[in-house]
């Protein structure tokens, strides 16, 4: 069974498990497919995160996120008259190395070491080939972004060639091709992963991002790699009657935020009285005071953890996470004390025959990324490093060859019952809120994974699209929920039912006798399709 945000994607990845291929197999098919045909939300020119569940329950983690180039300095920046922030858009904004698609070689050596895999690159990318090259109708959510965006992408380097129809936002169903990204996959196919980092297409993009003015440079592409990981774990109660006991639930290393889903978990697991309706205030008011907590901690230590001063791990210790619940008042909600991380990406899921299973995360940050396409191989550049901080003295301050923070970040659990979980979200603050949300529906309230993701959701905090800090809630809750939020002290901002903005969430969940169940999001363009 595969999900993804769009139908296209998940078809891809199933398309390679009939034919025998495995579940890493299957989501580089998938993650290429989706770089295709959600251009607004990733690119192979972004980052990603693999949580893999391998034979015997083995749980592991592909780290493919790019570092800061070598001439990514603060007085580099400087010295372009920028000493605020970083730009969101343009050159300056494409200054860490791309590194899905090492993730995707990395997945691919793991396939055919561990699990048995034989196909080929080439025809793992097929179909993103295909669809490149023949075009696809492009959806309501790329229209809408496009649209929004319009007037910060369309001078940037390469954008309206790509992604405008005679410079103005496409329309819904219009046909969306993009050639020369076509011959890339097709070349990457053809030469492997690694010719993205060294070699001739290394070359081409290397002298198409200095033209640009991207602080990039050859050597930085030349010395990313892929890194292989133990993810993050805790142990929460479940509650639910086919899923009764204790589930271990994993997530990301930094520089993922993924310590903050678990986070999340780890103090609702402490709390009481917030268990009894799937859509009720007390539920609502316990995650959104676990999520300022959480986002705290996150806020004050967490980047790339060769900077950080305290591990991961510490914060999901029994005792911090005790000194945290005790923090929480259940009839009072505390001052919002944050600051909000927009991000436009997407999450897929994949669980093979023999229980092997992928949850995947794929990401170039804002809509679009830098806005800059490079002109030889059609590559649109993340600017996830508009992340860092020009202020030396902060956690997250730019330096050279240092990765900057991530929102990104996967969650699995293996479950009580001897079966296992994989779930999540888009959504920059919104992920870990999502995953939490929907984990909860389906391990404390028997929800199955579709009507866990289809009833209405809250975000605390802004993401891509938003410009408000406040807690927003879909206007499918009943009032009266709004209301006891209100009264507890949240301020309260009622959104459009079905929007976007709360995330386009997945989930698989396999029993202990094999059978399958998913859910995906209606809120997007996706599926969740078994065989």
């Amino acid at each position: 069974m595969a999900v993804a945000p769009h139908s296209l994607a998940a078809e891809s990845a199933v398309d390679v498990l009939r034919e025998g291929g495995n579940a890493l197999e299957a989501m580089i098919a998938a993650a290429a497919t989706i770089a295709v045909v959600y251009p607004h939300m990733n690119s192979i020119g972004g980052d990603s995160f693999w949580v893999i569940n391998g034979p015997n329950g083995q749980v592991g983690g592909i780290d493919a996120c790019g570092a800061a180039g070598s001439v990514s300095t603060i007085d580099w920046y400087r010295k372009q008259g920028i000493s605020e922030a970083i730009p969101f858009r343009g050159g300056s904004a494409a200054l860490t190395v791309a590194g899905t698609v090492s993730g995707w070689g990395k997945a691919l050596e793991l396939s055919k070491n561990c699990l048995g895999g034989v196909l080929p690159l080439s025809r793992l990318l097929s179909d993103a080939v295909y669809f490149a090259k023949e075009g696809i109708p492009v959806t309501d959510s790329q229209a809408r972004a496009t649209q929004a965006k319009l007037s910060e992408l369309h001078d940037q380097p390469g954008f309206k060639d790509v992604f405008l129809s005679n410079g103005m936002a496409p329309v819904p169903g219009a046909c969306f091709k993009q050639d020369r990204l076509a011959r890339t996959l097709s070349r990457l196919g053809r030469e492997g992963s690694a010719s993205f980092y060294s070699g001739g297409l290394s070359r081409l993009i290397a002298k198409d991002l200095h033209a640009v003015g991207s602080p990039l440079r050859l050597t930085d592409l030349e010395r990313h790699q892929a890194r292989l990981v133990d993810p993050l774990t805790c142990t929460v109660t479940t509650r639910a009657s086919r899923f009764s006991g204790r589930a271990k639930v994993f997530n990301m290393t930094p520089p993922s935020q993924g310590v903050v889903s678990l986070m999340i978990l780890g103090i609702m697991d402490r709390l009481k009285g917030w268990d009894l309706d799937p859509e009720g205030a007390d539920f609502i008011h316990a995650q959104v005071e676990a999520t300022k907590l959480a986002f705290g901690v996150r806020d004050r230590n967490i980047t790339d953890p060769a900077f950080m001063k305290h591990s991961a791990e510490t914060f999901l210790t029994p005792a911090f996470l005790d000194r945290l619940a005790n923090q929480i008042d259940m009839e009072k909600a505390k001052p919002l004390e944050l600051k909000s991380l927009p991000g436009d990406t997407v999450w897929m899921g994949v669980i093979d025959s023999k229980g092997r299973s992928v949850s995947f995360i794929q990401s170039i940050y804002h809509e679009f990324g830098s806005g800059v396409v490079l002109p030889e191989t059609g590559i649109n550049w993340q600017n996830r490093g508009c992340g860092f901080s020009l202020d030396p003295t902060h956690i997250n301050c730019l330096q050279p060859l240092k990765k900057t923070f991530h929102t990104l970040n996967a969650g699995m659990a293996q479950l009580p019952s001897g079966g296992s979980m994989i779930y999540g979200s888009m959504g920059g603050d919104g992920q870990p809120q999502t995953q939490a949300t929907i984990f909860s529906r389906a391990m404390q309230f028997d929800d199955h994974p579709q009507l866990a993701i289809e009833r209405p959701r809250w975000l605390l905090g802004r993401t891509w699209g938003l410009s408000s800090d406040t807690l927003k809630l879909e206007s499918r809750f009943a009032p009266y929920v709004l209301n006891a939020l209100r009264a507890r002290g949240h301020e309260v901002e009622s959104i459009e039912p079905w929007d976007e903005s709360v995330g386009h969430a997945g989930m698989i969940i396999r029993h202990a006798n094999g059978f399958l169940e998913g859910g995906y999001d209606p809120r997007s363009n996706g599926a969740a399709i078994g065989f």
